[in-house]
């Protein structure tokens, strides 16, 4: 096996973007070239993310060590088949995150009073955040692991406050204080792990944490899935997410929502997998598991804005991701791979459709939306199609996840996986109800029918008025003001194509199923065998 093929792209899906955001800010008086770099790099990341893809399927592990320092002491990065498919999922995902954000930037600036993204200051902080993604999913240590959760903390935190609002402050501090307890817990368990075992590199790790003490070993994992749960949004950890996201500018909460609480999932496929391959803990992460579906998509449907319902039900499926982790064999691993990247794609299309609805609509509050079906059909048609695929409805890649993560439940047959298996049927169902719940509201009946006054549901119907949403002084009651209008707005052009593309790039992964599915099991072989990563980063001398 040729485990060394091309290994200088390894560190390209984080370079380029950094370099990327120094050239954005060099450009920061020329927003036309901030978007072509912005752009031209993340294109590349795509090239670069699908060229380690096959590499990686093809020749194995891609590892490059960085600076002068004998192994293992240097900076490990390492591209297998799971970072590598990550790589190009979260790589597509912000490519047209940031082509829907150009396109909202454009709109508002010819309505000054609409503006609220300031786009010199979001292009580079933009960039930063991919590439801290990426470092989280390419390190091959524990504290560079770190240093990526870091790189998206103070970008995000950037991000989520865009615009400057007394309510994006406080959720943006409310979502910072969380990131930095779970950073706080995340560097003490590094500190633990290298006490104990003498290394962060986590390949060694895998090797020395099996001569630990069973106590020792347990508390090191406790405190590396505390830490990761908290990121991912996992029960009882997930109450901070649906109040941080809904607040942020539509581009930023669609790439929240669709990456970063993925990155603890994957921490926690990695260590789990690679750390602590027999892990005591099977039962509680089925509980959690369980936990996070049912209470996510309980709280889901008992809201009544769009977002808030999208924010519930993205803590509601990492439930799935975390069922399949729960299960510890190939099948379930190999589902929850498939899952993460399913999910990415739906939950980001469903967030920039949330953004178009309140472009349209002026509000994302369900008792003040209807008639979106008719106001734009093309719109309507995303939202249904991209929900259905949420919901699990066949033959779409949500149906065929949730088979696959079923199966395997079924396959181990322990009454708590039964449990789970139940559990997941049940989420489904009661997701396919609140997204039916939005349709029928939002999209399907009249504007007149929405609970209003009965003067303005006459003038409405009449077609003279519309309304919209506004905050009171103290910016905490909705109120309606009314305004006159001739007709629906349009959506500007670029970010209907980028929600467009998004959800396709959903159906897509139904189309190409069956090879992924094939691709996510050779993954999932090789992170429960560990034997391919740890063979391709360390040299045989230090493998003790």
């Amino acid at each position: 096996m040729n485990v060394t093929a091309v290994p200088n792209l390894v560190p390209l899906p984080v370079l380029l973007p950094l370099l990327g955001a120094a050239l954005t800010l060099a450009f920061r008086r020329s927003p036309r070239l901030q978007r072509g770099v912005s752009i031209a790099v993340l294109a590349a990341v795509v090239v670069v993310a699908g060229v380690l893809l096959w590499q990686t399927d093809v020749n194995g592990p891609q590892v490059l060590w960085l600076g002068a320092w004998q192994e293992p002491l240097g900076i490990s990065l390492v591209a297998d088949r799971l970072s590598a498919l990550m790589l190009l999922v979260s790589g597509i995902v912000t490519l047209l995150v940031l082509v829907f954000a150009i396109g909202q930037g454009q709109a508002d600036s010819d309505d000054e009073s609409e503006s609220e993204t300031p786009l010199t200051i979001f292009h580079p902080t933009y960039l930063v955040l991919s590439a801290g993604v990426a470092n989280a999913f390419l390190a091959g240590d524990l504290f560079n692991l770190f240093v990526g959760f870091e790189i998206l903390l103070f970008s995000s935190y950037v991000l989520i406050t865009l615009g400057g609002s007394a309510a994006r402050i406080h959720a943006g501090t409310t979502y910072v204080v969380v990131s930095l307890l779970s950073s706080a817990l995340f560097l003490v368990a590094i500190a633990a792990a290298y006490a104990a075992t003498g290394t962060v590199n986590l390949a060694q790790l895998a090797i020395r944490i099996g001569d630990l003490a069973p106590g020792v070993a347990l508390v090191l994992q406790l405190s590396l899935l505390t830490a990761f749960a908290i990121k991912a949004a996992v029960f009882p950890m997930s109450a901070w997410l649906p109040d941080s996201y809904p607040t942020a500018p539509a581009p930023v909460t669609a790439v929240f929502a669709g990456l970063l609480t993925k990155v603890g999932v994957y921490a926690i496929i990695r260590t789990q997998t690679l750390l602590f391959p027999d892990s005591p803990l099977q039962g509680l992460l089925m509980w959690a598991a369980l936990l996070t579906m049912v209470i996510g998509i309980l709280g889901a449907v008992s809201q009544s804005g769009l977002k808030r319902i999208l924010s519930f039900t993205l803590v509601s499926h990492i439930g799935y991701m975390i069922f399949g982790i729960a299960l510890a064999t190939p099948e379930g691993t190999a589902g929850a791979i498939f899952y993460v990247a399913h999910h990415i794609t739906i939950q980001t299309a469903l967030f920039l459709i949330t953004g178009l609805v309140e472009r349209l609509a002026g509000t994302t509050s369900l008792d003040r939306l209807g008639g979106l079906a008719v106001a734009s059909p093309v719109l309507a048609t995303l939202f249904f199609v991209s929900a259905m695929n949420l919901s699990g409805i066949p033959p779409l890649s949500g149906f065929l996840a949730k088979v696959g993560l079923l199966h395997a439940g079924i396959e181990l047959g322990t009454p708590l996986a039964w449990v789970l298996v139940v559990g997941g049927i049940v989420t489904s169902l009661l997701t396919l109800y609140a997204l039916t719940k939005v349709w029928s509201q939002a999209f399907w009946r009249t504007l007149a029918d929405a609970p209003r006054s009965t003067e303005t549901a006459a003038a409405i119907e009449a077609g003279t008025l519309d309304v919209e949403p506004s905050a009171d002084p103290a910016g905490t009651v909705l109120v309606e003001t009314v305004r006159v209008d001739t007709g629906p707005r349009a959506l500007p052009r670029t970010m209907l194509g980028a929600t467009a593309a998004m959800t396709v790039v959903g159906l897509l992964i139904t189309v190409v199923a069956g090879p992924l599915f094939a691709y996510t099991q050779r993954a999932a072989t090789d992170l429960m065998s560990r034997e391919p990563y740890i063979t391709s980063v360390l040299p045989v001398e230090v493998r003790r």
